[in-house]
């Protein structure tokens, strides 16, 4: 599959997840929600892996990596932001989330070896200035109250979960274990776990049976994670884990710009000036390894 279109095509269905999210909340758990994500893209992954023997047997040792994985990608992470969204607005969580560009370039040198590219650590600074400035408005507001500080912690955790699981990701293609039956596995063993938790916290594993619920839940499950998570795992094995972070710097544009058609979202001087420069950045980012 091309590069290019699998780099467009995670920023475009990542960054329109945000609206299948927002009818996933209200009367069933997130955790619960998160768990049927991960669980029903297990199973519709098995129910054409299976039938076509593409599902690859992992040793124990891989099976463990693939297990945290699946923990730190696919459930634990999500439920830190979904947890900072009660303290934190979405754009405070967009800015901190998208330092995961960072951290990726830090954990891959640390624990991966892979090279620090001058052109990415720039394009990632100019990123973050960019995201800076697009949610300008919620950074001014931050007052650092024990809420806020709160939210900023629990969504710093979940950023750095994120990029754990990017690195993971890393070994496993450096294995050369297919991303396919990494996805699976993971996915399963972070639904798993995340219905085991949702068990000793007494909350109910149910379904809104609503064309609302079902339909943003098939949406996330199908484009949101079996396509999105194996085109993102793609290319964290294609161009590395740095380049493909960039696209967490992406997201929150593309959902600005359906909010702008949607729900009339306003764009300010400082937000185009913050546009510019997350393209700009990628543009860096990604020259000397063409997307």
């Amino acid at each position: 599959m091309n590069t290019t279109f699998l780099y467009i095509y995670t920023v475009l269905v990542w960054g329109s997840t945000w609206i299948a999210i927002k009818y996933q909340l209200g009367d069933v758990s997130p955790i619960v929600s998160i768990a049927h994500r991960s669980g029903l893209s297990a199973l519709l992954m098995l129910a054409v892996m299976l039938p076509a023997r593409r599902l690859t047997r992992l040793s124990p040792r891989d099976h463990l990596f693939v297990l945290a994985q699946g923990l730190s990608m696919f459930s634990v992470n999500y439920l830190f932001i979904y947890a900072a969204a009660g303290e934190l607005t979405s754009g405070l969580i967009a800015v901190v989330f998208s330092t995961m560009v960072i951290l990726n370039i830090i954990n891959g040198a640390l624990f991966m070896g892979v090279p620090v590219s001058g052109a990415v650590v720039i394009g990632a600074v100019l990123g973050l200035v960019g995201m800076a400035c697009v949610f300008l408005p919620e950074l001014r507001a931050l007052d650092f109250s024990p809420a806020a500080v709160r939210g900023l912690v629990l969504c710093a955790l979940g950023t750095l979960c994120a990029s754990v699981g990017n690195i993971i990701a890393v070994r496993n293609h450096r294995q050369q274990l297919p991303v396919l039956t990494c996805n699976v596995w993971g996915m399963f063993y972070g639904s798993l776990a995340l219905y085991l938790l949702a068990g000793l916290r007494g909350e109910t594993v149910r379904i809104a049976w609503t064309a609302e619920y079902i339909g943003s839940l098939l949406y996330l499950a199908v484009f949101g994670s079996v396509l999105a998570f194996w085109a993102y795992v793609t290319l964290i094995g294609r161009i590395g884990p740095d380049r493909a972070s960039y696209t967490t710097l992406l997201f929150p544009i593309v959902a600005l710009l359906i909010s702008t058609v949607l729900e009339g979202f306003q764009w300010t001087l400082w937000a185009l000036v913050g546009l510019s420069l997350v393209l700009s950045g990628n543009w860096i980012a990604m020259r000397r390894n063409r997307v």
